[in-house]
């Protein structure tokens, strides 16, 4: 048994709670440092295989879902909920006294006074209440602001309630991302859910600095029920049960091949998109980039001047099963010539990147932040008192415990008792 109470003792101890914290704090700043999501060919060409190897091994490619990120979570809210259980009981206690012990030490004390109850109302403590001790004294007391005993627990249950928010958030929740320029219509992954995008704005200031991006979009669910909103920057929409969030921007371009002089395909490419040429699957144009005014820099390369479409200039590149043909720039106008193939790039336009999530423990989280904020606020702003006074010689003895704050206290008692007529003894 005493084990037993040794293990729960560490478990629910601050000295645990620290090291859970510098863990999870350490581990945050190193998963930090890693890209997320990436394959082993990518860690591997930008580190090395070693390295690669290490960081698949332990997860650090997905740090947040990994077995160890959890443990360490599900600890550190064990650790809360064990701190707040074996915390209860004796703040219950505490929030529940009655009669206080006319002989504990006080943190202020005024002697002789004639009026104790000046002394009460001038601490804002109306409520005067009357007893008789044990052997037989009269007492008069009165509390104030008991609830601020229980600021440090309510806070640390907010915060319990933010870490398991956000742990089943990150277990249960939906991510998709939808891109594309406006009058296309995308697919929300596995969702269902249809994206249409009506317009896309981008709002410049006077020093053409960007001051907002703003998309409309219709969202149709399965049963063709169709729901509109805009979202730009900071103002995600809520549609059909996920938000959406304008996430990003770009440049995209319509791309037309011609066979022999004539059309086979037109599309739209954003930038960092490829297509095949139609029949012939093996043969790929891919838009690298795209400069609105663009020039070439001898020895430094490509660059754009500014952000007007001045000069445009495509970045493309050309891949035959899978290895490259060849990389250039084609300017409006200009054309691409590959066997009875002829490709061109015109009206760029930017794009929308629209960012969808689900996550049902967002209310949660929410109530976790309140609370967390509710114990906050009465850990650091309601100052719990206690005062009483006991007959004394030559009048009243009156005492008073703060539970913090004890200095801020003793300028308050000792401003009660003068206003009162009585000096501080």
């Amino acid at each position: 048994m005493s084990n037993v109470k040794k293990i729960w003792k560490f478990l629910s101890s601050m000295r645990f709670a620290l090291i859970l914290l510098v863990l999870l704090a350490g581990s945050c700043a190193l998963a930090s440092l890693v890209t997320q999501g990436q394959s082993y060919d990518w860690y591997a060409a930008r580190y090395s295989g070693r390295v690669a190897a290490w960081i698949l091994a332990f997860r650090l490619d997905d740090a947040f879902h990994s077995v160890w990120f959890v443990l360490l979570s599900g600890f550190l809210v064990l650790n809360l909920l064990f701190c707040n259980l074996l915390h209860f009981p004796a703040l219950l206690r505490r929030s529940r006294e009655t009669v206080p012990n006319p002989d504990a030490p006080p943190d202020a004390r005024a002697e002789g006074v004639q009026d104790p109850e000046a002394v009460f109302r001038a601490l804002g403590l109306p409520r005067i209440r009357h007893a008789t001790t044990a052997d037989g004294r009269e007492l008069r007391y009165a509390y104030r602001n008991r609830a601020g005993l229980w600021g440090a627990w309510v806070c640390h249950f907010g915060i319990l309630l933010l870490i398991v928010a956000f742990s089943l958030g990150q277990a249960t929740r939906q991510e998709y991302s939808v891109y594309g320029v406006p009058g296309q219509t995308r697919p929300v992954g596995d969702t269902g859910l249809l994206v249409t995008i009506d317009d896309f704005r981008v709002d410049l200031r006077d020093d053409n600095s960007v001051e907002q991006y703003t998309a409309d979009i219709t969202v149709t669910n399965p049963d063709a029920v169709q729901q509109s909103a805009s979202v730009s920057v900071n103002a995600p929409a809520r549609l059909f049960g996920m938000t959406f969030y304008q996430n990003s921007t770009g440049w995209a371009a319509n791309v037309r091949v011609t066979e022999d002089g004539e059309p086979l395909q037109e599309t739209v490419l954003c930038a960092g998109e490829y297509v095949p040429v139609s029949g012939r699957p093996e043969l790929v144009i891919y838009f690298n980039a795209f400069y609105p005014d663009y020039e070439l820099i001898p020895g430094q390369g490509p660059r754009t001047r500014s952000a007007e479409l001045n000069n445009p200039g495509y970045l493309y590149s050309v891949y035959y099963r899978g290895e490259i043909l060849g990389m250039n720039i084609l300017n409006d106008g200009e054309e691409l010539t590959i066997d009875e193939y002829t490709v061109t790039f015109s009206e760029p336009r930017t794009f929308t990147l629209i960012q969808v999530k689900r996550d049902a423990f967002a209310w949660l989280a929410l109530a976790g932040g309140l609370i967390m904020t509710l114990g906050l606020f009465l850990a650091f702003y309601v100052q719990p008192v206690t005062v009483w006074a006991a007959p004394g010689e030559n009048g009243w003895t009156v005492s008073g415990i703060s539970r913090k704050g004890g200095a801020l206290f003793r300028e308050q008692f000792a401003r009660a008792t003068q206003e009162g007529g009585n000096d501080l003894a």
